[in-house]
């Protein structure tokens, strides 16, 4: 599987989240501040998630059909993955 710019540069932005976060607590920043920003930072997790898992199902996807196979349980599997996620 190969990943494009677009969500490594997402990752990235998460990465620099964090360490926003970090410097926040070290700064001795407020509570409510620190759990705003972690707040964003999960929910930049979740859409980066979801995009990884609906890129990779339609090609997943297209290799079963390509093979006779359906694609029913790749969705199944992908579903599964994003709600235990949460």
């Amino acid at each position: 599987m190969e990943y494009d710019v677009q969500t490594r540069n997402r990752l990235k932005r998460i990465e620099g989240q964090i360490r926003g976060v970090l410097r926040m607590m070290d700064e001795g920043k407020e509570c409510k501040d620190i759990i705003t920003q972690l707040s964003a930072s999960r929910t930049a997790i979740d859409r980066t998630m979801g995009v990884l898992v609906s890129s990779n199902l339609i090609e997943c996807v297209r290799n079963a059909e390509e093979q006779g196979e359906s694609g029913d349980d790749l969705v199944k599997e992908a579903v599964n993955m994003l709600v235990k996620s949460r």
